[in-house]
């Protein structure tokens, strides 16, 4: 598998996009204004305890207060093992006002603040320093049993007394001298932030961890990766000092891009790839397609044939739409960094061993996945259910944000819903109005259906309210709004209502053609509809016309050059 690392630095944003294949499997972003605070490190004041919950809330100094759970306490009380005595309450661990040294393990999500935990971790190229815990493991991506005892005794024997260490994937192959070199430096950050919190009042922040490029180049840019693109010649240069330090023998992977006609992403497809993973619809080559959908509760994903039709049997389609649509939802799952409860439901499987090949395939792919995954197996409705840690807001919630006019439900009034409903307020706002005529914008088909063929549906408007009734369609309008425009006499509201008059000569852009007679195009002035002669084939121009014929709902008017054109064929008799 050919691994690649493409990092772009324009802008107030940092992003860093992973490939395998040419494909993008992983994308990190970081904006100046809104930086993460996983893993920093902060002296807070406990602001609340919540025996019922057993937690605590710690004033950080963010806009929110952390959340601390019971089990994330037990350094408090000389927890080394990283677990709490059984029945210890957390009452028995904080109390209100006491100033206590916490790490940020997940953002702050909707509208939970950040979780935090007492054990703190400093990760390095190939340790993770544990300086409240006393425990050695080793990387399960790490396989050979040989060097993982090999590296568990070095990690045994470099360990500082009353610490920790976690051996990393990145330190396979690595020796003692690399190790310690490792440890000497998470050692000295530890002593500073020990140091900090000795004078910091609370809330402090006592350590920052380190920028996105520090962190890609420490955690992922490792041996099997084979090149490292950066379009940054400050950024390059910072790369290469790190990795003087930390992995010499990787800096002739790392190439510098240099270009003023396009950037890195355009060059390697990765913005339309992210474009790409926004969408709920992901298509697969064989022609079938996956759905994703993100609730607070949970996610799902559900598998379709869609255009693949198979070559054998329906089973056989079934199956190998199944295999594809395993591996590519291991990778939406990377790409869009979903976490929490996870549901896939793919297509109904007659056959076992096809049942359970999926399955391994699904596994198999989900092992690329740094974070943590775990499957639960398959649900009696023979869907498979997962779970994926969630540690910072998935692609999604970074680069959207809910509709402002659905509310993140993903769908709208039907027009026929929506006519109906305008329909109910016309008639509540002249029930109660003195005034003789209406005039009101909505979208232009909902326009349409209010007024009806002929004016049929306006006029029945009309007869009920016994008031003069203006609708005008306006594509500025949004599907659900409706927009009151005036109140008054007959004459006030007519005069607002048409704003042109006939015999008026106007520059009007076609938008459409007629719906019925494609022949005629179809212009607006403020939303008050022209019906031009002749204009079908000009959809996109502006033109000049003249207004024939004025009526309520529309105008008619024709090409001012057909005008022209016939009186300069009868003035030349042909």
């Amino acid at each position: 598998m050919h691994k690649e690392i493409v990092i772009d630095t324009e802008g107030e944003e940092t992003r860093v996009a992973v490939l395998e294949d040419g494909r993008l499997v992983e994308i990190y972003i970081e904006r100046s204004v809104s930086q993460g605070v996983v893993g920093n490190v902060y002296k807070g004041r406990v602001d609340n305890v919540l025996p019922g919950m057993q937690a605590a809330f710690v004033d950080i100094g963010l806009d929110k207060n952390a959340f601390l759970y019971v089990d994330d306490a037990g350094a408090l009380i000389g927890g080394r093992d990283g677990r709490r005595r059984r029945n210890v309450s957390v009452r028995d661990m904080v109390r209100v006002n006491q100033e206590i040294v916490v790490q940020v393990t997940k953002e702050a999500m909707g509208g939970k603040g950040p979780r935090v935990t007492t054990y703190c971790t400093l990760p390095g190229r190939y340790l993770v320093l544990m300086p409240t815990v006393q425990y050695i493991g080793v990387s399960r991506r790490i396989k050979g049993e040989r060097e993982r005892a090999r590296l568990r005794k070095l990690a045994e024997r470099i360990k500082p007394p009353d610490a920790g260490l976690i051996v990393r994937t990145a330190a396979e192959g690595r020796d003692e001298r690399e190790l310690r070199q490792d440890l000497d430096l998470l050692t000295k950050v530890w002593a500073k932030i020990q140091a900090r919190a000795q004078s910091a009042k609370a809330p402090a922040l006592l350590h920052r961890d380190f920028g996105l490029v520090y962190r890609i180049v420490r955690d992922l840019f490792t041996d099997d990766v084979d090149r490292l693109h950066v379009d940054s010649r400050h950024e390059y240069d910072r790369i290469l000092e790190l990795l003087d330090l930390i992995s010499p023998h990787l800096k002739d992977r790392v190439h510098l891009f240099q270009s003023r006609e396009r950037s890195i992403f355009e060059l390697y497809g990765i913005d339309s790839a992210i474009e790409e993973a926004l969408k709920r619809r992901v298509w697969l080559k064989s022609g079938g397609y996956i759905v994703i959908d993100e609730t607070e509760a949970l996610t799902v994903v559900d598998v379709n044939t869609g255009k693949y039709v198979g070559s054998t049997n329906l089973e056989d389609t079934v199956y190998k739409t199944n295999l594809e649509a395993a591996r590519e939802i291991a990778r939406q799952l990377r790409l869009r960094d979903i976490g929490g409860i996870v549901i896939v439901d793919f297509i109904d499987m007659d056959s076992p061993a096809h049942r359970q090949k999926v399955l391994e395939v699904f596994e198999e792919s989900l092992r690329k996945d740094r974070t943590r995954v775990h499957i639960m197996g398959l649900t009696q409705l023979g869907m498979v259910e997962l779970t994926r840690k969630k540690v910072r807001e998935g692609l999604a919630s970074i680069m959207q944000r809910p509709c402002p006019y659905c509310d993140g439900k993903g769908r709208v009034l039907s027009e026929e819903t929506m006519a109906r409903k305008v329909r109910r307020e016309i008639k509540r706002i002249l029930r109660h109005a003195t005034s003789e005529a209406i005039l009101v914008e909505v979208h232009p088909s909902v326009a349409a259906l209010l007024i009806g063929a002929g004016g049929s549906n306006l006029r029945e408007l009309e007869r009920e309210t016994g008031k003069a009734v203006y609708i005008r369609g306006s594509t500025d309008v949004h599907l659900e709004r409706m927009n009151l425009r005036a109140l008054g006499t007959r004459d006030e509201i007519e005069t607002k209502a048409l704003p042109v008059k006939t015999g008026e000569i106007l520059e009007v852009k076609i938008e459409e053609p007629h719906a019925s007679n494609p022949w005629d195009g179809i212009g607006r002035v403020e939303g008050y509809v022209l019906n031009v002669g002749g204009a079908g084939k000009k959809v996109g121009e502006t033109v000049k016309v003249r207004v024939v014929k004025v009526h309520r709902t529309y105008a008619k008017a024709c090409l001012l050059e057909d005008e022209e054109e016939a009186a300069d064929k009868a003035s030349t008799g042909h």
